[in-house]
């Protein structure tokens, strides 16, 4: 039977900084201190902190693996700590997309607790690393620590209280309050549909086929990256779906920003799959799949045949917004997307039912605003904003 609930420590480092490195993760039974997984991995030539973020990675991973719900996170990297906690911003670009890699694994969890330890208490770990870090740098292996129950010398309690992130919270039983909260402090979202193409003119299934701008899309993705400009002088990153017509609209975005923000794609992005309609009229599938339209219109659980259900592309969704959350904490993201994961997303932040998909209206090159606080906070400023779009008609 799984774990439900485990408890991991990991670490990493280098010999240099930047200079050969490794991690190492290990994964207990909290009753028992016996240990269920160990990882242990040489990098090559990194720093300390990717080496520590590669460990927690690799740990989060096996506890997957084994199948538990709930993870007791222990770590001697204060930083790596903090940061995943949201206390700490996350200044060092080469550390966000490892933190957002981070919290998309915490995503899977029904919480996963991070507290921070002395060296001493994060031995067996530490050897791992160590022992990594020798292979790194082409040294015989020395011994690792052995696989061994803990005892109250190796488990004392740590010198901080952990620290809960449960991301992934219902909005509705996030804090509640009337007094507007610092928007300085929170993560703001700018959630941005692609613009026109031909499929969204002859109103078609548009899901993973690569169908590119129109003019007209062109157009509108010009003048979103003016209002996006408008909106958010200083933004951090730009993330795309890696579909050409999401792709073109952030690089317009990115332009209007000063270029200096390149744009990243992301998978978990990308719209749904519609599987044997893709490219199909509204009215075709109407048409010729009447009766698993309705299926597919009374729950998000079922995918149009041979697709993707609307509850998969939430959990797609819900790791993104988790990974920029902790990456990005107090700083602004826009995140270029489709129809699907902006609904759902908005779906969640609004804590709506099922029914708010078939509802909500966005338009091609719309824009939509949220905040969100690491304690689960959302305020959801903006949706489907097309002002900016009026002088094209």
């Amino acid at each position: 039977m799984a774990p439900r609930v485990v408890s991991m420590e990991a670490d990493g480092g280098s010999r240099g900084n930047p200079g050969p490195a490794g991690y190492g993760a290990v994964v207990r039974d909290p009753e028992t201190g016996e240990v269920l997984a160990e990882r242990s991995e040489s990098l090559g030539t990194a720093t300390n902190n990717v080496a520590e973020y590669q460990g927690l990675i690799a740990g989060l991973t096996a506890a997957a693996e084994l199948g538990a719900a709930e993870v007791d996170v222990r770590m001697d990297s204060k930083l790596v700590v903090e940061q995943m906690c949201g206390r700490w911003q996350i200044k060092h670009p080469g550390l966000r997309p490892l933190a957002a890699q981070a919290a998309a694994l915490v995503g899977r969890f029904t919480a996963v607790r991070f507290s921070w330890i002395p060296r001493e208490q994060n031995r067996h770990a530490d050897a791992l690393a160590n022992a990594a870090m020798d292979a790194a740098a082409g040294r015989p292996p020395a011994t690792a620590a052995p696989a061994r129950p803990a005892t109250a010398a190796t488990t004392g309690q740590p010198s901080t209280a952990p620290a809960t992130l449960i991301v992934g919270s219902d909005p509705a039983t996030a804090p509640a309050s009337w007094e507007p909260r610092p928007s300085f402090t929170a993560t703001r979202l700018i959630l941005v549909r692609h613009g026109e193409t031909a499929y969204t003119e002859q109103r078609r299934y548009s899901g993973r086929g690569d169908v590119p701008l129109s003019e007209r899309g062109r157009a509108q993705a010009r003048a979103t990256g003016t209002r996006v400009a408008e909106l958010a002088p200083s933004v951090a990153a730009v993330l795309s779906s890696p579909l050409s017509r999401c792709t073109a609209t952030a690089a317009s975005i990115a332009e209007a920003l000063g270029g200096d923000v390149p744009v990243r794609t992301e998978d978990d992005l990308i719209e749904c799959d519609f599987g044997q309609w893709e490219g199909r009229t509204f009215a075709e599938v109407r048409q010729e799949w009447p009766g698993e339209m309705d299926a597919w219109l009374a729950s998000p659980r079922i995918a149009p045949p041979g697709g993707e259900s609307f509850t998969h592309v939430a959990e797609r969704a819900h790791r993104v917004m988790s990974g920029l959350l902790t990456a990005y904490p107090g700083e602004t993201v826009v995140v270029v997307s489709h129809v699907s994961p902006i609904k759902l997303v908005l779906r969640d932040a609004l804590a709506a039912g099922d029914g708010f998909l078939h509802r909500l209206f966005l338009d091609a090159a719309g824009i939509s605003v949220l905040d969100l606080w690491p304690d689960g906070g959302v305020a959801v400023r903006t949706v489907n904003d097309t002002a900016h779009l009026a002088s094209l008609d």
